[in-house]
Parts: structure tokens; sequence; C-alpha cells
């Protein structure tokens, strides 16, 4: 079975999901997302004709060690 071009990883410690794409045979990171938006707003970068149409599509978009949609909050102060 072929995974999903579009890793959502763990959510970190830190706060949001580090996002990953695979094309030309290597693994790109997108950036971190903090949010469902900013999510989308990779995906339209890479020119995914109907970002929110894939969020939930298993055969473009794999959310690893987490809930889905899940964006945890940066830890507050230290």
């Amino acid at each position: 079975m072929r995974r999903a071009p579009i890793v959502v990883h763990r959510p970190s410690a830190a706060g949001g999901r580090r996002v990953t794409v695979h094309r030309r045979g290597r693994d790109e990171t997108l950036g971190t997302a903090y949010s469902d938006h900013d999510l989308v707003v990779f995906l339209e970068a890479l020119g995914v004709p109907d970002p929110d149409g894939i969020l939930n599509d298993p055969k473009w978009l794999e959310w690893r060690d987490g809930r889905d949609h899940l964006w945890p909050a940066p830890p507050v102060g230290r």
C-alpha cells in the first residue's frame, strides 16, 4: 500500500505539528502548523486544488501519533 504523500507529525512539546511532503524521492519539511488553517496554507502553497477537501483523506494526508486536527498550544511560561 502506498503511503500518503503529506504527513502531519506528532504534536511537539513546544506546540504545533511538523508537516512534511514526500516528493521527488525525498521528504521535505513544509513547516510547523498550529491549526488546520496553517495546514491549508501549506497545501495551497504546494498547489493542491482543494486543500480543505484532503484534510480527512488518508490517500493524501496522514496524521501521525496524535488525534487528527489536534493542535496543542505552546507551553505557557517555564
